[in-house]
């Protein structure tokens, strides 16, 4: 269990924690439309310093309840790197059938502007409360307009132009804002984000152990700001910032040769890398849930594929000498195949008679089967390649270290699935059964599963969630965001220098060390620095913000292909590439959401965006 965490004092306050995360508080109380219901006195509130502090944590509580799975997805998902389990495709925005009153973009909507108004009746109010120091209310309102910022941020990027409300909304009369530009919305950012810059009593980070630990720092801030210079293609203002956040304190966690992987334990939740985070206990309403729909069924407490990493990403890891992964250096046969042919080489060794008559029936080219090679063949597709893949995916035939069952066992990635145990007879008379093959929601199927930010044996998770921070900025990120700021500068070196210091820590090989890593310009530089943000941020929910500033989400993720003998739709597949669904792109207007249909009607000044009207 976590300590000196700001957010257990929820624990012992467990009267204003009800009253904080339900949204009794007038500033929570909003619904969809921003229409008031009961609420307290503002004087319950204000007049007493201890609650009125303490809505500051009520507004930090906003970033689990918005970065949670509530919505039936998280960001990766809508990226080209992550797939949604075909039981929950439920978002229209990658199928083509988005309403403007349909749920995602109304959630996102709605969410996002009641923690801005809670953090707005924060720096409102807590200016005129007796009993708290000037410096902590300082410290406080800063904070507040830093989580302000975060979520317009979000709404900008989605949206693009949105009401900018920066005081408290008690009726639905003051909710009438008119939308500002998305260049004006980024220039209000930036100044709430400067102010906090600016404060004095704002830390420039804090140190593992303190009791604020998890409270916004000027280095998140730095980082937040130089993120929005990056949408704004000020690279020369991002390269400032992003260098501040390094003089602020914050450094890659090094130390050994898994340090990639070690960095998400809660050992190391703690470490200099860690920049904003969402802080999690083991604890309903305050874990990490990303354990539940990114495990598998022999997680312990038997968890959820419900996102699958995707196999077009899985192979853009490089080789370990950085080289780019093509499956004919494999199986020299593989591209000849059609996809549902590939799938003879996923097999696992010693099929039944009853596995070979079904493999044939689902297409497989049983020609190319090695009842005694097939998985040992297949390995080599993933034994030398970039370290990051293996400590962030299960790929085939590898082990997993489970809590199935209560226990710690280690399971394999098999197919097809075979449901028993294996009997080992110990020295001293007893028997213990060791599990076999990783169970999952879709045993018909095999898909890539995730393994970073799933728990591993029984002591990490519990039956929902992790104990594990959750990292919303961290130090990785942000010198990739340098790198692209100094690249597109044409400070292409000193960019190389950059990512190296990230490829460094998960023991790639370094750019510019051999002929496959030479960086021949800076467009070439572009696309290494893109590619490296995917393998180093997988499931960090960014990469899908980056595809939509970079202009590539169409491509990435609705491209078509060219298989044997037909045209194949990029979507949730099988590992060799077999289709489950396909997504469909449902127009250039799908690069914003649309402006929910209920706040249309509720505001005379909104307009609609284009495409969506």
């Amino acid at each position: 269990m976590k300590k000196n965490r700001f957010n257990i004092i929820y624990k012992t306050t467990k009267l204003i924690l009800v009253m904080l995360c339900s949204g009794f508080f007038f500033t929570g109380c909003v619904d969809m439309d921003l229409t008031p219901k009961n609420q307290p006195s503002e004087g319950e509130v204000w007049n007493d310093a201890t609650m009125a502090e303490q809505t500051v944590t009520g507004v930090y509580a906003g970033l689990n309840a918005l970065i949670s799975d509530s919505y039936n997805m998280w960001f990766d998902c809508f990226a080209s790197v992550m797939d949604r389990d075909a039981n929950w495709r439920n978002f229209g925005m990658l199928f083509g059938w988005q309403t403007t009153s349909g749920d995602g973009p109304k959630w996102i909507w709605h969410d996002n502007y009641k923690y801005i108004i809670r953090a707005n009746d924060v720096i409102s109010n807590l200016p005129q409360v007796s009993g708290i120091p000037e410096a902590t209310k300082a410290r406080l309102i800063s904070e507040c307009k830093f989580l302000r910022a975060y979520w317009y941020f979000q709404l900008n990027i989605v949206f693009g132009g949105v009401p900018y409300y920066t005081e408290p909304i008690k009726n639905i009369e003051e909710a009438e804002g008119e939308r500002l530009s998305k260049t004006q919305t980024w220039e209000k950012i930036i100044e709430d984000l400067t102010v906090c810059i600016n404060e004095t009593n704002l830390p420039d980070k804090y140190s593992s152990g303190d009791t604020n630990y998890g409270h916004v720092t000027k280095g998140a801030a730095y980082a937040l700001r130089g993120k929005v210079y990056l949408w704004m293609e000020n690279w020369e203002a991002a390269e400032a910032d992003f260098k501040k956040v390094g003089d602020c304190g914050y450094n890659l966690f090094t130390g050994s040769s898994d340090a990639y992987k070690r960095l998400f334990k809660e050992a190391n939740e703690q470490c200099d890398e860690m920049i904003f985070s969402i802080q999690c206990i083991e604890e309903s309403g305050y874990w990490n849930g990303k354990n539940r729909g990114y495990g598998n069924r022999c997680t312990y407490g038997s968890m959820w594929n419900n996102y699958l990493v995707n196999p077009d990403f899985v192979d853009t890891y490089e080789v370990a000498d950085g080289s780019k992964f093509d499956w004919s250096d494999i199986i020299p046969e593989y591209y000849s195949l059609s996809v549902s042919e590939r799938r003879v080489f996923f097999l696992r060794d010693n099929l039944t008679e009853t596995e070979i008559a079904n493999a044939k029936e689902q297409g497989a080219n049983m020609n190319y089967y090695l009842p005694n090679g097939n998985e040992a063949r297949i390995r080599k597709a993933y034994e030398n390649r970039d370290p990051r893949l293996e400590m962030s995916v299960i790929t085939p035939y590898a082990q997993y270290l489970g809590g199935d069952g209560g226990t710690d066992n280690y399971f394999t990635s098999r197919y097809p699935f075979r449901s028993q145990w294996i009997e080992q007879h110990n020295p001293d008379g007893t028997t213990t059964r060791l599990p076999n093959d990783i169970r999952t929601d879709t045993q018909a199927m095999f898909y890539y599963l995730n393994r970073k930010f799933v728990s591993e044996g029984t002591s990490e998770g519990n039956n929902w969630g992790l104990g594990i921070d959750m990292p919303l900025i961290r130090y990785a990120d942000v010198l990739l965001n340098l790198a692209e700021a100094l690249n597109e500068q044409g400070k292409t070196d000193e960019a190389i220098s950059i990512v190296n210091q990230v490829r460094a820590r998960a023991g790639a090989q370094l750019l510019n060390s051999n002929e496959p890593t030479t960086v021949t310009g800076q467009a070439d530089m572009r696309e290494r620095i893109r590619n490296e943000r995917y393998w180093e941020l997988l499931g960090e929910d960014l990469i899908y913000f980056d595809e939509l500033r970079w202009g590539t989400w169409k491509e990435k993720k609705f491209s078509t292909y060219n298989n044997v003998g037909a045209q194949e739709v990029n979507g949730l597949r099988q590992i060799w590439g077999q289709a489950t669904y396909h997504y469909s792109w449902g127009g250039e207007h799908y690069w914003l959401y649309p402006i929910p249909e209920n706040e249309m009607q509720k505001n005379p000044n909104m307009v609609q965006n284009t495409g969506w009207e």
